[in-house]
């Protein structure tokens, strides 16, 4: 051999695969900026003319669930630039980043507006609410339940965790907006304690915008802490290995997963026999393999090991 073997490169459907997820999340979380643009008028507008405290509380989880998608829409772009000199493992951490900064900023406002809600109800006086502002939040939960339906077929369809992350939010927003309708409708009912029910519902409302932040700052800190992901990530890595012609076994597999980007560590074995020329062949078909199972791996570094049968 008289020079070092040439890279070999994936396939193109590698990165198609890469700027349809991109595509499809852009997509997703342009949507989201529109619909809850319109709840947020709707709401606000219904804050005006009937005084409810329980529509504030969801127009306010509807506004900063734009301003995610606005960070996310930003965080998406600087996310995909591809690796350099000084990140060589690429910007993938830009999302996890972002959504750790957003889900604090979600216990921030939940928790105050929790606090603000409790003091507010032994001042609150027995009155009523507008028989009509439960249609209001009912209209945000139609309007979020059909997007949701939407990105998730996209999602199963790309098999997307970013994809699939977004569609659960969008099923989150719908169940807040949900509780506010049962929380208005339950005040049509029972005119006499119709504003005391509408706190009500405004602190359980809190209270849920305070559990998803934390839930997102939960998951994106561990994306940023390199915590291990899903079994059936490694078990697709595998799988893929171990479909590659020389591979007799694999070992150790390690994964980082963040935002866009996943990275894979593999030890696999070959033939003890095998000329080191064929071995490294044999590696960069197993990286390519990978990456072809799971799209979103931009990197693979693959250990050669020799197979001895019954050794482990």
């Amino acid at each position: 051999m008289s020079h070092f073997p040439d890279r070999i490169t994936p396939p193109p459907s590698v990165d198609k695969a890469r700027a349809e997820r991109k595509q499809h999340v852009m997509r997703a979380a342009s949507w989201g900026v529109s619909i809850r643009s319109l709840i947020v008028i709707g709401e606000f507008t219904g804050v005006f003319l009937f005084g409810s405290s329980a529509l504030l509380m969801d127009a306010l989880s509807s506004l900063i669930d734009i301003v995610c998608s606005l960070f996310l829409i930003l965080f998406i772009k600087l996310a995909e630039r591809p690796p350099d000199k000084n990140h060589p493992f690429g910007h993938g951490r830009y999302e996890p980043l972002a959504g750790l900064q957003l889900g604090l900023l979600l216990v921030a406002i939940g928790g105050g507006m929790f606090v603000q809600q409790v003091f507010q109800l032994p001042q609150e006086h027995i009155g009523e609410l507008d028989r009509r502002a439960w249609l209001i939040p009912l209209g945000a939960v139609i309007l979020l339940e059909i997007c949701y339906a939407m990105v998730m077929r996209a999602a199963k369809k790309h098999q997307s965790s970013a994809l699939i992350a977004e569609a659960a939010h969008y099923r989150a927003d719908s169940l807040t907006s949900a509780l506010a309708t049962a929380t208005l409708l339950c005040a049509a009912y029972f005119r006499d304690w119709s504003f005391l029910i509408d706190h009500l519902g405004a602190i359980a409302i809190a209270l849920f915008m305070v559990g998803i932040g934390v839930r997102a700052v939960r998951d994106n800190l561990n994306q940023l802490m390199d915590r291990i992901p899903d079994d059936r990530y490694f078990e697709s890595v595998r799988r893929a290995a171990g479909c590659v012609p020389g591979v007799l076994g694999t070992e150790k597999i390690r994964i980082q997963s963040y935002g866009p980007d996943a990275h894979v560590d593999i030890d696999i074995e070959v033939d003890p026999q095998l000329p080191v020329e064929k071995a490294h062949t044999i590696s960069q078909y197993v990286r390519i393999a990978i990456q072809k199972e799971w799209p979103a791996v931009r990197d693979v570094t693959v250990h050669i090991e020799p197979y001895y049968p019954n050794d482990h």
